[in-house]
């Protein structure tokens, strides 16, 4: 992988690079905010390909974005890239369900300093903005969010979230430790499956240095923190397009 290529991609130089917690905070904050989660290319029928190569190649070189899979697939090649012992693990997202999902969602598992941390950039909604410790039961705050992690017989590390006052699950994985090819399976189910959101819709997200920027099918939505500050229901293809560039970073067109 060109590392330099991946950091400029980004905003970072090659200097900043080193083994410690501070690059990983650094690192996870300026993707999320440079490279936007997207689902173009399943709305134009084209499969995403999860091997090194290919990632690099759309993410980096052809300036997109894409969805878990892609971006937490380019994250784990880039920290091995750098030195860092990374695995991948499967989980499943269990935001918002009633019943166990489906593993369907990809996470990145990074050992720094003798401890480990996942490091998230492959979620469209509020996410951890920040490497998270995989310790049980210990709150992890910054800013508006906190998180922790507590274990399940079952389920193996439940991630929850904060919310109101509430702790409420996220994800769950099991360190069970996956290859790029493991994911192409789940990848076929979000891009083919009747019940998958992935393949409705335009689904479009980018955090900002406050909030987020999203497109949900025709609807323009920015926020700040949680608070809805901007909604412009219903654009044209035109203004599609102009705010895909320019808010989004991205030069598409469906066909």
């Amino acid at each position: 992988m060109d590392t330099a290529a991946y950091l400029q991609r980004i905003g970072l130089s090659a200097d900043c690079v080193a083994h410690s917690y501070q690059f990983l905070d650094q690192r996870q904050k300026h993707h999320i905010c440079s490279v936007p989660y997207e689902n173009l290319d399943i709305l134009n029928g084209i499969s995403p390909v999860l091997f090194e190569d290919e990632l690099f190649e759309k993410i980096v070189t052809n300036h997109r974005g894409g969805y878990c899979f892609e971006l937490n697939g380019v994250l784990a090649a880039l920290l091995r890239a750098l030195g860092f012992s990374v695995k991948s693990y499967m989980a499943r997202f269990l935001k918002g369900e009633t019943s166990i999902p489906v593993r369907r969602h990809r996470v990145t598992a990074v050992e720094c300093d003798g401890k480990t941390y996942i490091c998230e950039v492959g979620i469209g909604q509020n996410a951890p903005r920040f490497p998270l410790l995989l310790c049980q039961g210990v709150e992890q705050a910054e800013g508006n969010e906190a998180y922790k992690f507590e274990t399940d017989d079952f389920l193996g590390w439940v991630l929850y979230e904060k919310k109101d006052g509430e702790w409420k699950p996220y994800y769950a994985f099991t360190e069970e430790e996956q290859l790029d090819i493991d994911f192409i399976q789940p990848s076929f189910y979000c891009e083919k499956h009747p019940d998958s959101p992935f393949h409705k819709g335009i689904m479009v997200a980018i955090k900002t240095s406050d909030g987020r920027k999203a497109i949900n099918g025709r609807d323009y939505k920015v926020f700040r923190g949680d608070e809805l500050v901007l909604l412009e229901e219903g654009i044209s293809e035109a203004r599609l397009y102009e705010l895909l560039e320019h808010e989004f970073g991205l030069r598409w067109r469906y066909s």
